[in-house]
């Protein structure tokens, strides 16, 4: 198969917001990730700068969120870790790329962002992962109605291809700063999603951008067009 384009991303700061810095945090340890990231909230909020937006991914592990159910994790093997961000039970490993845009939705200096308004803003970090992927081929939208699934009627939010559930997005919110957010599915996994519930799913609505495209996929392309669509919303 042909590799993608690549491109390289490196740190720096996002044209249009100087104070808005972008920050690769590479591997990293899940929880050492979210003390980081409770840090920047505080700093951010005393600042009263715009944010960051941070690059990573974690080694394998479930987290559950504020709305998990005991039934969404049923034999998975691995860690399992009580997250601040809302939404339920998802899988985070080394196949996604994970993002963390830490923002402040208080801050007026946003072009095309209404501030306070944390719908409008998960539906827009929505907005910028269905740009990124439709750029690299893939004909990705929002589902912003209730899905039945089983018994359930279950949030259709994320970003979906071919019905099929290719990046999941929880945050959460202090002081109106928003941290957690954004994973992308990018590489296939036979351990991804096995053993829960994945977001009240079954873990058979899961998909990642590798075996949609039928091409291996770049980490740094999507990066840098991440960032380009992420800058059209925000700065």
């Amino acid at each position: 198969m042909d590799q993608l384009l690549t491109s390289n991303l490196t740190e720096g700061k996002l044209t249009g917001l100087p104070q808005f810095r972008i920050v690769d945090w590479g591997l990293i340890d899940y929880e050492k990730s979210n003390e980081q990231q409770q840090e920047l909230v505080k700093q951010v909020h005393e600042s009263g700068a715009p944010g960051q937006l941070i690059f990573c991914s974690h080694p394998p592990l479930v987290s559950v969120g504020r709305a998990t159910r005991d039934s969404d994790v049923h034999s998975w093997s691995g860690p399992v870790l009580k997250t601040p961000r809302g939404g339920r039970a998802t899988y985070h490993g080394p196949n996604q790329l994970v993002i963390y845009p830490i923002m402040n939705l208080n801050f007026s200096g946003y072009q095309n962002f209404k501030k306070r308004d944390v719908t409008t803003y998960l539906r827009t970090l929505e907005k910028v992962v269905i740009e990124t992927l439709k750029e690299v081929g893939l004909d990705a939208y929002q589902r912003c109605e209730k899905i039945q699934h089983g018994d359930e009627q279950l949030e259709a939010t994320g970003v979906w291809v071919n019905e099929k559930k290719i990046a999941s997005i929880g945050v959460a919110i202090r002081r109106w700063v928003s941290y957690h957010g954004i994973a992308i599915n990018l590489h296939d996994d036979p351990q991804a999603f096995s053993g829960i519930n994945p977001c009240g799913f079954s873990s058979s609505i899961m998909t990642n951008v590798e075996k949609e495209l039928g091409l291996p996929v770049d980490n740094e392309l999507i990066k840098a067009i991440f960032t380009k669509s992420f800058k059209n919303y925000f700065s």
